[in-house]
């Protein structure tokens, strides 16, 4: 999955609260964005360990404790973060599944600058004009501090209404708005879809019988005429 954090795609929506680089020391940061598509939800979780909780974090990754995070142990980990974390939709809770991930080294995250990423996405079911999305994260909750938002979506179709959190953001809810140009009978895909249901067999016999009934009447009143 390619995520595009970068360029005009990228630019957030506002997000209240502190950035990522004044974190407290005592603090794991946890900051989350979301891109909305109409059949995907994707997402990338980045991870900041303070320098005074760095060996707590690190003991949940290295779980060998050889001073190494293998690759085996950062799947391991990555996959312990998604199971803490909740995505729903209209309230169908969706099916995370891990894209990508990248870890710093140790020494990176002892100084406190080393930053885990996590790349996640998950399938979005079918759904009317209106939608709500619901994200929480309780990854280490009595060191976690949180931060999540939505990116401005790409698609021109969907269009965020509000956004709202709890204190801690470790509740987020997105209200947005996606409309299905196929259903819309203003749209000239509606039209071109309608047109090619009416010249189909059963529209073609529609038609007929509804220019045999015009042709009928005007018969009649012809003849009608003439007889007086």
């Amino acid at each position: 999955m390619k995520m595009r954090w970068v360029g005009a795609g990228a630019i957030f929506l506002l997000l209240p609260g502190i950035s990522a680089s004044a974190h407290r020391l005592d603090e794991y940061l946890q900051a989350t964005t979301i891109s909305v598509e109409k059949d995907r939800i994707q997402a990338q979780i980045r991870l900041v360990p303070g320098v005074a909780v760095f060996p707590a974090v690190l003991a949940n990754i290295d779980t060998d404790r050889d001073g190494v995070i293998a690759e085996a142990e950062q799947r391991a980990y990555s996959e312990r973060v998604l199971g803490d974390l909740s995505l729903t939709i209209d309230g169908d809770r969706l099916q995370l599944r891990l894209a990508s991930m990248k870890f710093p080294t140790i020494e990176e995250m002892k100084e406190g600058r080393g930053e885990i990423q996590i790349d996640f996405d998950a399938e979005a079911p079918k759904g009317g004009l209106n939608r709500k999305l619901i994200f929480e994260n309780h990854h280490q909750s009595q060191i976690g501090a949180y931060l999540v938002n939505c990116l401005i979506p790409q698609d021109p179709d969907i269009r965020v209404i509000s956004q709202n959190r709890n204190y801690e953001q470790s509740y987020y809810q997105l209200d947005y708005v996606q409309s299905n140009l196929l259903s819309s009978p203003w749209s000239s895909a509606w039209w071109s879809g309608a047109l090619w249901s009416a010249w189909s067999w059963p529209g073609v016999a529609v038609l007929l019988l509804a220019g045999f009934a015009v042709m009928w009447r005007f018969a009649r009143a012809k003849h009608a005429i003439e007889q007086k």
